[in-house]
C-alpha cells in the first residue's frame, strides 16, 4: 500500500488546543500496554529528510501489514503534543535534540541540556523523559545528522586538513558562516575555540548551511560554515567536511519515536528496526541530494532505496 500524504491544512485541532497536554497522572498511555493499532499516522517535520523518513517508516510498516498515512506539520511545538494524545502515532527525530527539547518542555526553557555527545547518555535521558509522556523511543540506527563544519576542497588540500583538531593546530584565522546564535552555543564559536583550538576570528551572520554561506566559503570571504553531516549539496560548492574528532557535537542520531498505547508493538519495533541495519549517514545524505539537488519526489527516493536494499 502506498502511503498517502494529508495535507498539512489537516488541522490537530486536540493537540493543538491542549498544547501542554493533560498532566502527566492522568494520560493513559503512561501505564497502558504497548498497543498494536494497524492504522498508524506517520508524522514528518516538513524538511526534505524528515520527509523521506516518514515514507520510509510508511513503506517498511506497509510491509509488515500496517495502513499507513504520513501527516506534515512543521511545528515540533503542535506535533509532539499531537503523538502524546495519539494523532500521530511515529515520528523521525533526532536523539539529543528531542531529549532537550522534552526536557525544557518539562523542567523549564534555562534547564541544563541533558544531550551530549555520548549516544548512550543521551537515549537513556531521552528515554526517561519520554515514558512518562506515553512515548517510546525505539533504537537509534546507524544514520546521524548533527552540525558538521565544512571548509573549501581547496583550502584543505592546501593545508592538508582533514579534522578539526588539525584545523586548530594548524593556527589559521578563520571567519566562520553560520547563524548569529554561533558565537553563544558551546557546539560552536565557543566548543571551536575550547575543544579545538580553532582561531575564530568573526562569525559571519549567514545561516546554518545556507545558500550564501556556502558561497561565501566557496569564494573564500569565509573560510568554514557551520552545515550538518547530511548536507546533500556540499560538493556543489566544492567543500568537503572536517572531522569532529574531539566529539564536540551533540548525538543526533535518528530514532523513531512511536505513542505507546498505539504504536508500541513488537510489530512496529521490529518492523522499523529493519531500516537500523542498512541506513547510514552517507545514504541519507544522497538520499537528500536525490531530492533537493536531482528534483526527485521523496516517496520515489524511499522506495527505490528500500527495493534496493531488499527491505520492501
Amino acid at each position: 500500500m502506498r502511503p498517502r500524504l494529508l495535507a498539512a491544512a489537516l488541522v490537530l485541532t486536540a493537540a493543538t488546543a491542549c498544547a501542554t497536554g493533560p498532566s502527566l497522572e492522568k494520560q493513559g498511555s503512561v501505564t497502558a500496554p504497548p498497543g498494536d493499532s494497524k492504522h498508524l499516522t506517520i508524522g514528518s517535520a516538513g524538511f526534505t529528510e524528515s520527509d523521506l523518513l516518514a515514507q520510509m517508516y510508511a513503506l517498511l510498516l506497509d510491509k509488515a501489514g500496517y495502513h499507513t498515512k504520513i501527516l506534515s506539520v512543521t511545528n515540533r511545538e503542535i506535533y509532539e503534543p499531537a503523538l502524546e494524545h495519539g494523532q500521530i502515532d511515529v515520528v523521525p527525530e533526532y536523539a539529543a535534540t528531542f531529549a532537550d527539547w522534552l526536557n525544557a518542555k518539562a523542567h523549564g526553557p534555562d534547564a541544563e541540556p541533558v544531550g551530549s555527545p555520548d549516544l548512550t547518555r543521551t537515549m537513556t535521558a531521552l528515554r526517561a523523559l519520554a515514558v512518562p509522556r506515553g512515548l517510546t523511543v525505539l533504537d537509534p540506527g546507524r544514520a546521524v545528522d548533527q552540525n558538521a563544519f565544512a571548509v573549501a576542497a581547496s583550502y584543505a588540500r592546501e593545508h592538508r586538513l582533514t579534522t578539526l583538531s588539525e584545523l586548530g593546530a594548524a593556527r589559521l584565522p578563520v571567519r566562520l558562516a553560520a547563524g548569529d546564535e554561533c558565537v553563544q552555543r558551546p557546539y560552536c564559536e565557543p566548543g571551536l575555540k575550547k575543544t579545538y583550538g580553532i582561531d575564530i576570528t568573526a562569525v559571519d551572520p549567514k545561516g546554518v548551511g545556507t545558500t550564501q554561506a556556502k558561497q561565501a566559503v566557496q569564494s573564500g570571504q569565509d573560510q568554514m560554515v557551520l552545515t550538518t553531516t547530511t548536507d546533500a549539496t556540499l560538493g556543489e560548492f566544492g567543500l568537503v567536511l572536517l572531522a569532529d574528532d574531539k566529539h564536540l557535537q551533540n548525538a543526533d542520531y535518528i530514532v523513531p519515536v512511536v505513542n505507546r498505547s498505539r504504536a508500541g508493538s513488537k510489530g512496529v519495533t521490529e518492523a522499523l528496526g529493519r531500516l537500523n541495519t542498512v541506513l547510514t549517514t552517507a545514504d541519507l545524505a544522497s538520499l537528500n541530494e536525490q531530492v533537493d539537488s536531482w528534483r526527485r519526489l521523496p516517496e520515489d527516493v524511499a522506495k527505490n532505496y528500500l527495493t534496493s536494499k531488499h527491505l520492501i
